[in-house]
């Protein structure tokens, strides 16, 4: 899939005044709408003088983050030359690893998908295992497309549980053992040369679908049902992660209907116990218990007709609807969207959704209110986990940062 998205993080404004002038990378950031621009009009735009402009875009030419576009329009004597920014200057690295999948893909400075990879992986296999599979990925898709590990901006990479994002360490995944605690960040940035960030998976995939389908919505949920259940936040544009970055748990709620469900995170009643792929599995086979491909096992009811599978779905999407009717007055988000495995493959899950929120919810909250299926499907991990690196690289104090540093800027 190749997928061309508005450059992340990248709403156009004018600097604000301060005590230091605008850098390089404040520069960069007026041109990251991919609107070509000449000398004269940075000038205007920035307020700074020309000898200043003109040193600021030599120093992002060399770096290969502008590159000319064109010659403007001339008043008199030699056309302008425009500059625009260049999104191949420098390329990500994204993974979105599941229960029992992998997905690597190579991307630009705009999260467009240049090459990709899958696998069948069981993230039970530990860290080393999993990440080793992502490093020898990343020198075949560097390969594909014609570049080096020296042209990394950075790697971004989601896991299916509770992600300390500062350190790019999992905390206590009920469903990662030997995961808890390891220095992933730290590991692949060893072996990769290039930094590395980490966070939840579902956090990726509300940043991926945001940054592609719905840029300009302030507030939005993504909820990912699949083996588990679990949401990500974007609240005025930008990714919610909490105090300790496990906002958006959906699963882990009690639910009404939850009763004494015991839930792999020890408690009872919670709504993945009741409405996830692996406990609708289960219900309808209890010979399923312990299947890591859950949501194919339903997936496969459903499409041979099963009555009693397609109740399970409707029941689950009711019972999933009643937590998010509370996110929806505590929230209130305009668009709540629905991705993972399962809700991909089941369109009466989404009915079920619908239904409740809607009679449950109050018609100021809902007045607005979109419940959509997810638009980048398997993809949204991996474009949320590009988006990330690419905001970390293309903040102005690292851009400047980077420039500072001749050995960085040309490697």
């Amino acid at each position: 899939m190749t997928q061309t998205l508005p450059a992340a993080g990248m709403e156009v404004v004018t600097p604000v005044p301060s005590a230091a002038p605008p850098g390089a990378g404040d520069l960069l950031s007026l041109m990251l709408d991919g609107e070509p621009r000449t000398r004269a009009d940075l000038i205007e735009l920035t307020g700074l003088a020309r000898s200043t402009v003109a040193g600021r875009i030599e120093g992002l030419l060399a770096a290969g983050l502008l590159q000319p576009s064109g010659q403007s329009r001339s008043t008199g004597g030699r056309p302008p030359t425009r500059f625009a920014f260049n999104p191949r200057a420098k390329l990500v690295l994204a993974a979105d690893f599941g229960v029992t999948h992998g997905r690597a893909a190579l991307t630009d400075l705009t999260a467009t998908v240049l090459a990709e990879e899958v696998a069948d992986l069981d993230i039970a296999d530990g860290p080393e295992a999993t990440l080793t599979w992502l490093v020898q990925v990343a020198d075949l898709l560097l390969q594909q497309v014609g570049r080096t590990r020296a042209d990394l901006a950075g790697v971004g990479i989601g896991l299916p549980g509770p992600v300390e994002h500062q350190t790019g360490r999992p905390v206590k995944p009920p469903i990662m053992p030997g995961w808890d605690g390891f220095a992933v960040a730290d590991w692949v940035g060893e072996r990769l040369g290039a930094p590395v960030l980490v966070d939840n998976d579902v956090n990726l995939m509300a940043l991926g679908e945001h940054s592609v389908a719905y840029p300009h919505v302030e507030h939005l949920v993504f909820v990912k049902i699949a083996t588990g259940i679990g949401a990500g936040i974007i609240s005025g544009r930008r990714l919610h992660r909490g105090a300790q970055g496990s906002a958006g748990d959906l699963g882990h709620v009690q639910s009404p209907r939850g009763g004494d469900a015991l839930c792999g995170c020890g408690n009872y009643g919670c709504l993945e116990a009741i409405a996830s792929a692996r406990a609708i599995a289960v219900e309808l086979d209890p010979a399923q218990a312990g299947r890591a491909d859950a949501s194919r096992v339903v997936l496969e009811r459903l499409a041979s007709g099963d009555r009693d599978a397609v109740a399970a779905i409707r029941r689950a999407g009711r019972d999933i609807g009643e937590i998010l009717a509370s996110c929806v007055s505590l929230l209130n988000p305009s668009v709540i969207v629905l991705g993972g495995a399962l809700a991909g493959g089941a369109p009466s899950l989404l009915a079920g959704v619908r239904e409740v929120i809607y009679a449950r919810s109050l018609p100021l909250a809902t007045g607005e209110l979109s419940v959509v299926p997810a638009q980048t499907g398997e993809h949204a991990g991996v474009i949320g986990a590009a988006t990330m690196a690419v905001q970390q690289f293309l903040e102005p104090q690292s851009v400047n940062a980077m420039l500072a540093n001749p050995l960085a800027a040309s490697s």
